[in-house]
């Protein structure tokens, strides 16, 4: 393609007792007369961790280099302030990450990418699953994919399918087993590679899907190496527990239409499932909770019947109380429990399903978080699944690992129904409840998670562990667990000569596998108790998983892969993404699909989601003067209504704090808020239309941004201060040359000397080195840079014949935090934290107002409480919350003064 051949791709799996250890090799050649790029392009399972890669040109070697994400900063910043792509892999999909590198070579030059990348294969439904992409996007002369595997405990079955599979391939994939070795083998010639007899496209677009198991004469498998042991616990043929399911699901107006169809379709599903020994309810919850029975009710067939009706009968309604809702499913199977309405052998779950944020009733997360473990208090697992992109991610995964359980994304597709029914599958079989396997204290430090409230069929129990002694070659372990008709409990004693004696075949074993098999758990492990600790707590596991996986070379979202290439010792930098929002598709998502009850104003809403949405740290919206809106015609026509009141809105990232916007009605223009004092600080800019502001100025990324002010299309003679609000908008970038104007009329953009002019009437996504620009249209624009930074600027268009206002621009500042530390501007200077003290609270001018001294900056600054208004609780009236009120154009909170911001152009 292009001149760049790959002669050759070779994929090599090597599984020893369910470690995988994975090789893609590529080697390409430059067919040109002159220097092309090359790429290397691959997808990997978002479970697993790169431990190494390394390019060859020319007999030379370039490797990738394993470091904190601290130390690969430095690297980062150099390759971003050259405008280059930093970032190599990226998510791609619900089950792989993108790893991406291009380098330059001289004609006729080869080169050679090698990238290797570990993981522990889970055991669901009976089987373990290895997932391999296949997409080397055009012909390969020499494409192979081999997959050997080795389980001491001999094989039982073994498949291998493909999605890409056609009938002139069927027999191209060669699979044998017997005993304890299995082989994959996968090497089609270059006419079976075609599409067609004469095409040049590749038919290997794809993934190739390797299922296993293994013969289970006892219940569990215990490994011991060189000082380490894995356990493996998966019995068979135990009868099945009964189970308690209490279903709480999201019913706002954003899971209208084919989300709530598809959930439909997969509780009915699920509802045939269900056995005569379960119990069962259904909590929905929007503004306000329903139930279909007060308690838990045994699925017969009677109530199966009456609850088919029941979800075909759903409807949707407008807000979120996903508070409510939960405690409420809580509070029926704690009382089930307390009543005993279910039978003590019996296994409850919480299955809560939601696509967005909590906007009604407690809406604080934190205090959600609190509220849901304090009530469930360890007796059962709570399993979050976050429908589509809207939702809070974190918050769903943090809360349900803090319940023993998990969270899942839903992806809204056209299978979402598949995909809702298939996670039921997963724990709809318990088999055992509260197991612990019990390992002696005085033999074994660093022990992996060891004790769980389920065990599901189908599934496996994975601990590891190392030994005090590392000569210790024996090992006796107690386990336990509650079944369905008694307990479980028994002993299970592994030395290492028995040991030695499953691993005669040594050329199935890669390295000190058990080692690393031990590491990558733990690390796994680690990252997920940090995300729901804090403060030393966090430190600690943060520290622990860095030096693991410094020390094993694992790329794991602690760590960082510094990939230097030949050219200027340009470097790249690997990262290991981790599962949460996309807050592009989130942002415009609330702004312009929420679906509104009659009654309700679009601001109000909006802006009730972007509180929430925007509570999370290091997100931040810098939202510029959303000044008295009479229509908003750029919203969907269904949901045009009025709306009135100036809005000015200033959210500060203050690092790991949280950051809130609010609506403002009239006065204050900026609002700062403070979490940490639960309080805000207002003030205003007075200037006159016409005035250019800087709002951020960084001198290391070399961003800045400016916005200069219109008013009224004529003076409001009935104010003292006339009415501003930015009507241009520049957004500059030094290191790529760039210049970004604009308009209410168009947008400009400027890269060197050539100039590109579009209107809000476009549809526009263009990509180029370090810049991605998306204009949705009449609408907003997203603009995303080098360094990771991005805004998104809104359109606000008013009634064309109003006679005093006219259109405007609302800009959202995103990911402030990979703006450097010397930002400064109107608004960049707050994203640093920001602290306060209030001294001397007594009667100001206002009765209603009292005055006060505030310490800030080391500066003593007389304020006055004010309120603004906030519509979550009441959406006609809204409610009074107080912010502290700096006067003199901010004077003493901005450093300098307000003119200091002043500056006599966009760029």
């Amino acid at each position: 393609v292009n001149g760049i051949e790959i002669y050759s791709m070779k994929i090599d799996s090597k599984v020893t007792s369910r470690f995988a250890h994975n090789v893609i090799t590529s080697r390409a050649v430059n067919r040109g007369n002159v220097s092309k790029e090359v790429f290397f392009d691959v997808e990997l399972p978002k479970t697993a961790f790169i431990t190494n890669f390394s390019m060859t040109i020319d007999g030379i070697t370039y490797p990738g280099t394993i470091k904190e994400k601290e130390a690969a900063k430095q690297q980062y910043e150099k390759a971003v302030s050259r405008g280059q792509t930093a970032g190599l892999v990226k998510a791609s999909g619900r089950k792989t990450e993108k790893f991406t590198v291009s380098v330059n070579i001289k004609a006729a030059s080869k080169v050679t990418f090698e990238l290797t990348y570990e993981e522990l294969l889970k055991r669901q439904f009976g089987k373990y699953e290895m997932f391999i992409k296949v997409k080397p996007k055009q012909l390969v002369k020499d494409f192979e994919i081999e997959v050997d595997i080795f389980e001491p405990q001999g094989i039982t079955e073994l498949e291998a399918e493909g999605t890409f599979i056609t009938n002139e391939l069927k027999n191209t994939v060669k699979k044998t087993f017997s005993g304890k070795k299995g082989h994959i083998f996968f090497k089609p010639t270059l006419d079976q590679q075609r599409t067609c007899a004469n095409c040049s496209q590749s038919v290997l677009d794809g993934d190739l899907i390797v299922r296993y198991d293994v013969k289970r004469t006892t219940a569990d498998n215990l490994q011991i190496v060189n000082g380490y042991f894995v356990h493996f616990f998966a019995p068979t043929n135990l009868p099945k527990l009964s189970k308690n399911v209490i279903f709480v699901l999201d019913t706002s107006g954003s899971m209208s239409g084919r989300a709530m169809e598809q959930t439909k379709e997969a509780l009915l599903k699920i509802l045939d499932d269900l056995k005569e020994d379960d119990f069962f309810n259904f909590v929905l919850f929007e503004d306000e909770i329903s139930v279909w029975k007060e308690t838990l009710i045994k699925a017969t067939l009677e109530n199966l019947d009456e609850a088919r009706k029941f979800v075909q009968h759903i409807s949707t309604g407008s807000l979120t109380n996903l508070h409510g809702g939960l405690m409420r499913g809580i509070d029926i199977l704690n009382a089930a429990h307390e009543e005993n309405l279910v039978p003590k052998r019996s296994a409850s779950i919480i299955i809560m399903l939601t696509d967005g944020y909590p906007n009604v009733g407690i809406s604080n997360t934190q205090e959600i978080e609190r509220e849901v473990k304090k009530a469930i208090d360890g007796r059962y697992p709570l399993y979050n699944l976050g429908f589509g992109s809207g939702v809070d991610y974190g918050f769903l995964e943090k809360m349900a690992l803090e319940n023993k359980g998990l969270a899942r994304r839903i992806y809204p597709d056209s299978d979402a129904a598949l995909q809702l029914q298939g996670f039921y599958d997963e724990v709809s079989n318990p088999m055992l409840i509260d197991v612990e396997l019990n390992y002696p204290e005085n033999e074994i430090s660093d022990l992996t998670t060891n004790s769980f409230k389920h065990f599901y069929d189908g599934s496996e129990i994975v601990v590891a562990g190392r030994f005090v002694d590392s000569n210790q070659n024996h090992l006796t372990v107690d386990v336990r667990g509650e079944g369905a008709d008694n307990a479980l409990s028994y002993t299970t004693q592994q030395d290492a000569e028995q040991t030695a004696q499953a691993f005669q075949e040594q050329q199935y074993i890669f390295g000190d596998y058990i080692e690393r098999l031990w590491a990558y758990l733990t690390i796994e492990q680690l990252l997920d108790k940090r995300i729901t600790a804090t403060g030393e707590e966090k430190e600690n596991l943060t520290a622990e998983a860095l030096a693991l996986s410094l020390k094993y070379k694992f790329v794991t979202p602690l760590t960082s892969m510094v990939v230097t290439k030949p050219e200027e010792n340009e470097e790249g930098i690997a990262d290991k993404p981790t599962e949460g929002i996309d807050i592009f598709t989130i942002v415009l998502y609330l702004i312009f699909d929420v679906p509104l009850k009659k009654g309700f104003h679009v601001g109000t809403v909006l802006n009730m989601y972007l509180k929430n949405l925007l509570s999370k740290p290091g997100m931040c919206v810098v939202y510029a003067k959303l000044l008295f809106i009479v229509k908003l015609i750029s919203i969907k026509p269904s949901f045009i209504t009025k709306s009135y009141g100036q809005t000015l809105t200033l959210c500060i990232t203050i690092k790991t704090q949280q950051c809130f916007a609010f609506t403002v009605d009239g006065d204050p223009h900026f609002i700062i808020s403070v979490p940490r004092k639960k309080d805000a600080i207002c003030f205003n800019i007075n200037e006159n239309p016409g005035t250019i502001l800087n709002l951020i100025n960084d001198p290391v990324t070399g961003i800045t941004v400016n916005g200069e002010l219109i008013g009224d299309k004529r003076a409001n003679s009935d104010a003292q201060i006339q009415n501003s609000y930015f009507g241009k908008l520049g957004i500059a970038n030094k290191q790529l040359d760039l210049k970004l104007t604009v308009t209410p009329e168009k947008i400009t953009i400027q890269n060197g000397d050539e100039k590109t002019v579009f209107t809000w009437l476009d549809s526009v996504t263009l990509q180029q080195a370090g810049l991605t620009l998306i204009i949705n249209r009449k609408k907003n624009l997203v603009l995303s840079m080098g360094s990771g930074t991005s805004f998104v600027v809104v359109l606000h268009q008013v009634w064309k014949k109003h006679p005093l206002h006219q259109d405007f621009l609302g800009l959202y500042t995103l990911k402030s935090d990979k703006l450097s530390e010397q930002t400064h501007g109107l608004l960049g200077q707050f994203f640093q934290p920001v602290d306060f003290t209030i001294l001397e609270i007594h009667p100001g001018s206002d009765p209603k107002k009292p005055d006060a001294t505030m310490v800030i900056r080391n500066n003593e600054l007389i304020v006055t409480r004010g309120w603004q208004k906030d519509y979550r609780r009441d959406p006609k009236h809204g409610v009074d919350i107080p912010c502290w009120f700096v006067h003199d154009n901010g004077a003493g909170l901005i450093d300098g003064v307000h003119t200091d911001y002043i500056v006599s152009s966009l760029f």
